[in-house]
């Protein structure tokens, strides 16, 4: 029996389909699944029924397709059998939420109403409730409005499922599909199957009604939220959280310390780079269609018209190749940030390091490493530590959904008593790597902004040549921050797998002024901490200021 998964891989393999770096990784994620069945296995049974379902019974309502079954493309194939393919013993789906992100007019409201149809007919659950979501009831209408013309257009759907003028129900198992909108206040008691969410990127208070479907399908053994979205101007709502999201649980896909959501499914196609929408060969990437579902030419004018008149430039960028509008570009790509490579420190045996550290207010994290060489190595060992408030932990693991308690038991994370970081327990780590691992410390590198007791407690623990002022601007940090990244993309950066601090590198974007000097900068979206980040770039600034003395030394 054809696989599709395995179908499409190859393909990406061989270079004959372009996606970005996130499907990729995906989609080798989902082969690996495939090959090493678990608690969840892939069923070709399961998977061909909704393909089979959607080929021979869905039918374009419009356009030159119009009244034709639709075809699925390898792409789509792929996604569906990934979807339906992986189960259970008892034959649940293992995958509960799916999130796809693809560039406009390829097709995802015509894939989500057919998804949407099967789960009310054809996926053997009694009294199927599903919906089509969205903040707006003309929003909401177009996914569920698309698959009431599906129906009208199928004689077999049709003797199945009554068209209604604002829901579709279906006798036989009980089923109902409607369109809904975010009156939250009388959105409670749903018993949800299915829920359609269409263009997340444009809802405005999204989470709210987000967490009323969620709650809507606790009861169901084998529920389904399924989201569709282009990027969007909306910084910092649903979409946001979703993408990031999304992009931690793809970054963990084959990381040991990774974060890891076994019922969560992501399709991100978009450019890798804000660099690559001049490149046709690239286009593909974002728009899994082209050519195809989405017409070649008429992008082909777009992007020429963008290189004419730079004020359709970001337009262009969001919603035909998925760049978010923001004035932040991300730093590093995951592949340049991600180093596995680890050192024992004692076997290594350094007789100095730099320091360098980034303090907090309360409810940031506080970060402190050193970085040191060692004789006949060019690599760059960095060995880091953060702390965090102990009464903000709670809060930040529920509220942020990042692991700071697995993160605190593994050793990586402090906990300070109170609601504040104590900067006492930041010097005392400092004391505590000079007696305890015999490293002497040769520098401190700190923001030149850093509360002053803090260092005068450096002064005197240390000297008053250790602590050094790092003024926090391009003219300081951009030489330093181009050869970082240089080095953590060559793997010549080890900083022992500390995933805190990978995790600090993979938020990090950056901001870059006209003669393309940069330093990092926090994005929008305040649970991304980059303070492992600073502290390190602190540590680096201050390493190749007085690089020939510190290599003098060691």
């Amino acid at each position: 029996m054809r696989n599709p998964i395995i179908e499409y891989y190859g393909k990406i393999l061989s270079g004959e389909e372009v996606v970005s770096r996130k499907i990729r990784k995906t989609y080798r994620k989902l082969v690996w699944d495939i090959e090493h069945p678990g608690e969840y296995f892939y069923s070709p049974k399961r998977a061909a029924h909704a393909i089979d379902f959607i080929q021979n019974y869905c039918k374009h309502s419009k356009g030159k397709f119009g009244g034709k079954r639709v075809i699925l493309e390898l792409w789509e194939l792929a996604l569906i059998a990934a979807i339906f393919g992986f189960i259970d013993i008892n034959g649940n789906r293992k995958y509960r939420e799916v999130l796809l992100i693809v560039a406009k007019k390829n097709g995802k409201s015509l894939l989500a109403s057919a998804i949407g149809l099967y789960m009310q007919v054809a996926d053997g659950e009694a009294g199927a409730e599903v919906y089509a979501v969205a903040t707006k009831r003309d929003q909401a209408k177009i996914i569920w409005s698309e698959a009431k013309r599906m129906v009208k257009k199928s004689p077999v759907l049709l003797s199945k499922i009554r068209t209604l003028v604002s829901e579709m129900v279906c006798d036989f198992n009980d089923s109902v599909f409607k369109p809904l909108a975010s009156d939250s206040d009388t959105l409670d008691g749903l018993n949800v199957h299915c829920a359609l969410m269409d263009e997340i990127h444009q809802w405005k208070n999204g989470r709210a009604l987000f967490n009323i479907i969620a709650d809507g399908v606790t009861a169901r053994e084998q529920p389904l939220i399924f989201m569709t979205s282009t990027a969007g101007f909306i910084r910092g709502d649903l979409y946001d959280d979703k993408y990031e999201y999304a992009k931690k649980v793809i970054n963990g896909y084959f990381d040991d310390n990774g974060y890891k959501d076994e019922n969560f499914l992501a399709l991100v196609y978009e450019l890798d780079d804000r660099k690559e929408w001049t490149d046709p060969n690239c286009w593909k990437k974002a728009n899994p269609g082209l050519g195809t579902i989405k017409n070649l030419e008429t992008l082909r004018k777009k992007v020429e018209t963008a290189k004419a008149n730079p004020q359709f430039v970001k337009n262009l960028l969001c919603k035909e190749f998925n760049i978010p509008e923001t004035s932040e570009e991300a730093w590093l790509s995951w592949e340049e940030v991600n180093n596995t490579a680890l050192f024992d420190i004692n076997a290594l045996k350094p007789r100095y390091c730099i320091g360098g550290v980034d303090l907090s207010s309360t409810t940031d994290l506080t970060a402190a490493c050193i970085i040191f060489r060692i004789p006949g190595d060019d690599t760059i060992y960095c060995y880091i530590m953060f702390w965090i408030a102990d009464d903000l932990v709670e809060k930040r693991v529920t509220e942020d959904k990042v692991p700071y308690d697995q993160w605190i038991d593994d050793g990586y994370v402090r906990t300070c008593p109170g609601n504040k970081v104590s900067y006492k327990m930041v010097a005392d780590w400092f004391e505590e790597v000079q007696n305890e691992l015999d490293v002497y410390i040769f520098k401190i590198g700190y923001d030149s902004w850093s509360a002053k007791y803090f260092v005068d407690d450096l002064t005197n623990r240390f000297g008053d040549s250790v602590p050094v002022p790092v003024i926090q601007g391009k003219k300081t940090l951009s030489s330093p921050m181009k050869n970082l990244g240089v080095n953590l993309a060559s793997k010549l950066v080890n900083y022992n797998n500390n995933p805190v601090l990978k995790w600090c590198l993979a938020n990090t974007a950056y901001d870059e002024d006209k003669n393309g000097n940069i330093q990092p900068c926090k994005t929008s979206k305040p649970t991304r901490r980059i303070d492992g980040t600073s502290a390190l770039l602190d540590a680096c600034v201050v390493y190749e200021d007085n690089n020939e003395e510190y290599m003098s030394m060691i």
